[in-house]
């Protein structure tokens, strides 16, 4: 991706957050002159890598296969005395696919917080990892627990959520126009945590056309110098 592609995202990303009464932390909007400048009580932002997040999932077209993140919170899971959980917000546009994928560690809800609506396709994992054409699963809507056959979508309208356990695939879009999206979960691990099912790139590449205008998690080892 270019550069001047991410800080796009960045700002239309920032006005439909703002629009639906959400605001993000005071580190969203340190430049990177600022980080060059900020020390070791910054270290859990670095090291857990909170903040911006924008993939296209190496694919090249971040419209059709793509997905903004920003997390707010984290734990990590090397350090099992700290915080257990981790909070995101997402921002999934009409017909903007991210691919299908299971976490072998981490159960989370995927929280619709307004918008239209997110669509959520569902198949067990079998023992070697492929999808499970044969089984429905069972998954949790707002605490209520119900069956829905392989490859079956979930629509999530403003307010409703789905809890994904782990070894459950899952991929998903919106309908109906952008979509804000919570997800509130264990502790997040983006580096050995995702299993696509399709090979692709969780981070993407990045042509350095223009500056950032703030940095994405993956960009702090280049601008925060104090070892953490």
């Amino acid at each position: 991706m270019k550069r001047s592609e991410i800080n796009a995202i960045m700002r239309a990303a920032d006005v439909f957050i703002r629009k639906s009464g959400f605001m993000l932390p005071p580190f969203a909007y340190w430049t990177p002159d600022d980080w060059r400048m900020r020390g070791p009580e910054c270290a859990e932002i670095v090291t857990n890598r909170l903040g911006w997040d924008v993939t296209d999932f190496g694919l090249g077209d971040f419209a059709r296969s793509g997905l903004f993140l920003f997390t707010i919170r984290n734990g990590n899971l090397c350090d099992p005395a700290g915080k257990p959980y981790a909070e995101k917000l997402l921002i999934v546009d009409e017909g903007q696919l991210t691919p299908l994928h299971f976490h072998w560690k981490k159960m989370e809800d995927i929280i619709n917080r307004g918008g239209g609506t997110l669509a959520v396709r569902l198949y067990a994992a079998t023992p070697d990892e492929q999808c499970d054409a044969l089984h429905p699963v069972e998954v949790s809507l707002d605490g209520v627990r119900c069956t829905i056959g392989p490859g079956g979508v979930v629509r999530l309208r403003p307010g409703e959520s789905i809890t994904l356990p782990p070894y459950l695939y899952h991929e998903f879009w919106g309908e109906g126009g952008r979509v804000l999206v919570g997800e509130v979960s264990s502790v997040n691990d983006d580096t050995t945590d995702n299993r696509f099912y399709q090979p692709v790139g969780r981070f993407p590449a990045i042509e350095e056309d223009e500056p950032p205008r703030y940095l994405l998690c993956n960009d702090y080892e280049r601008y925060y110098q104090t070892q953490v």
